[in-house]
């Protein structure tokens, strides 16, 4: 069953209070409510849901809207609940008619729809834009509004777009800092726990005696005895290489057993076999097995451990600040170069212009983006064919870098708590879009500040 959207009555209520009474409609984000599409956005979002029969969903505006406001502000899923129920002007902005003294949704509810968002629609076929990254391209209605919004109010201009930046960074995984001994001891520590959940009797569990090898490692490790550190390394590899042929032989007559097993006995078997200096793929968190380690070169932090994203941003500053153009999660750690060829074609698709001219740093060198349509890619440091005025773009290459310091500090993008893949993509696109409604917030409340200044302005010369 598809969402019913509110819709305002005019009417009024004796035992309720109506929102465009009690709050400033000069507000900034009473202003940014009005000016949002959110038919374009209902129509997006909306195809997620099927006309079967059944309970009907809560409205797209409501959600999305929580959406933008989660990231808008950096809150949680409870701390977002706790405000929306005291904040006047965010039930304005969510599409409610009267003051709600109680919460129409569950903090679950958000993320039931961000995950029915992020995965593919009922009975469909359609391949995502981001490989790997479920369905997400609907929140990408959410990005395009928000850059529309800025078109109409003035904040940006269509042409703005025509030439971007684009660089990529790493958007870090909600998980402790991995070291072969902890992968060792959870892994053991999980198969154990699935065991004595399905009754699997095991002839030794190691669950005193593993506790005990872990301490005695982090210890060897800090006082720096590195052979001893070893070999008690080596005896937690031995422990979990016994729980899983004990488990192996107990289930092996058993299909049920066996196939609730499959999955955690994959991924146990990888960490007991990975090595520390193996190439390809590896494990580094059991709840969180798509987890890459990428290193960017950083003397503070050599490796971050989570997904690679891309991020474009006009060349040229729009008056209402550094809006976001496109962003995309890229797993597999691909070479920065080669994530053009996917990058361009999204970009061009989302935005609507063709794209003339991109800038990037000097690890793009041998890019394959896609040739022709007017389409010339700049390096910093290139020499051939670069005059004036490409000079100039290119010392404005670092523009996009505090884009991306406030991505991570204040759109939640520093720690990513979402689940899989999915998450990665989901949690990046959100928080670009909770950053272009905040560039777009300053921005009304400065024009709304300006127009008041040039009205006093004006009553004052007339007075006198």
């Amino acid at each position: 069953m598809r969402p019913k959207e509110p819709r305002d009555s005019g009417q009024h209520d004796l035992l309720r209070s109506r929102l465009d009474q009690i709050i400033d409609t000069g507000h900034a984000l009473a202003k940014l409510a009005r000016t949002i599409d959110w038919n374009f956005i209902s129509q997006q979002l909306g195809t997620v849901y099927t006309d079967q029969p059944g309970r009907p969903p809560l409205p797209t505006r409501l959600m999305a809207g929580l959406a933008i406001l989660k990231h808008m502000h950096d809150l949680s899923d409870e701390a977002l609940s706790d405000r929306w129920l005291e904040n006047p002007y965010y039930q304005y902005f969510c599409g409610e008619e009267f003051f709600r003294h109680k919460l129409p949704f569950d903090r679950s509810s958000i993320t039931r729809w961000r995950q029915r968002m992020g995965g593919a629609p009922e009975g469909s076929a359609k391949r995502s834009l981001v490989e790997g990254c479920g369905g997400e391209e609907r929140l990408v209605a959410l990005l395009q509004e928000s850059l529309a919004a800025a078109t109409r109010t003035g904040a940006a201009k269509p042409a703005d777009f025509t030439r971007v930046i684009v660089d990529t960074t790493v958007q870090p995984k909600a998980i402790a800092h991995p070291t072969d001994a902890k992968l060792l001891f959870r892994a053991r520590e999980h198969l154990v726990r699935h065991a004595k959940r399905h009754n699997v009797a095991l002839r030794q569990s190691y669950e005193r005696v593993g506790k005990i090898t872990l301490i005695r490692h982090q210890r060897y490790a800090h006082a720096k005895q590195f052979k001893r550190a070893n070999r008690s390394l080596k005896t937690l590899r031995t422990q979990l290489g016994r729980v899983l042929r004990d488990i192996r032989r107990k289930i092996e007559d058993n299909a049920d057993l066996a196939a609730l097993f499959a999955e955690k006995l994959t991924l146990a078997a990888r960490v007991h076999a990975q090595q520390p200096k193996q190439r390809g793929q590896k494990v580094f968190s059991l709840h969180a097995p798509e987890v890459e380690c990428i290193g960017k070169g950083k003397a503070h932090k050599p490796y971050e451990f989570g997904v690679k994203v891309s991020v474009a941003t006009p060349i040229q500053r729009c008056k209402g600040g550094q809006f976001i153009a496109h962003v995309a999660a890229l797993p597999g750690n691909p070479y920065d170069g080669h994530t053009l060829a996917k990058v361009v074609p999204q970009i061009t698709e989302q935005i609507g212009v063709n794209l003339t001219r991109i800038i990037a740093d000097a690890g793009y060198r041998g890019h394959n983006a896609p040739k022709g349509q007017g389409l010339s890619v700049f390096t910093s440091g290139q020499k051939r064919g670069v005059n004036d005025k490409i000079k100039r773009e290119l010392r404005r290459r670092s523009a996009v870098e505090p884009v991306i310091g406030h991505l991570k500090s204040g759109h939640r993008m520093d720690r990513n708590h979402l689940k899989g893949r999915t998450g990665d993509a989901t949690n990046a696109l959100l928080a670009a879009i909770g950053y272009n409604f905040r560039l777009l917030i300053a921005w009304i409340t400065l024009l709304w500040a300006s127009i008041q200044t040039v009205i006093h302005r004006n009553a004052k010369t007339q007075f006198v």
